[in-house]
């Protein structure tokens, strides 16, 4: 058995896509728990002086610094 769709149906199919579409969550900004411990960590070595600029890690690997 066939179904018809009719452009009426259409319509109604692409405004709902339209509403997911602007209400959907983009699962790359949703942090785990594990994310979230390891930028607290981060963040206490940083605050702690144990972090290196980019520019030096460049510069020990040899690499060109931007």
């Amino acid at each position: 058995m066939v179904e018809t769709i009719t452009k009426e149906d259409l319509k109604e199919i692409k405004n709902d896509l339209k509403y997911i579409k602007d209400h959907m969550v983009d699962i790359d900004s949703i942090l785990s728990e594990e994310d979230k411990a390891a930028i607290k960590e981060a963040r206490k070595e940083l605050k702690e002086g144990k972090t290196s600029p980019l520019s030096d890690v460049k510069r020990e690997l040899g690499t060109k610094s931007e």
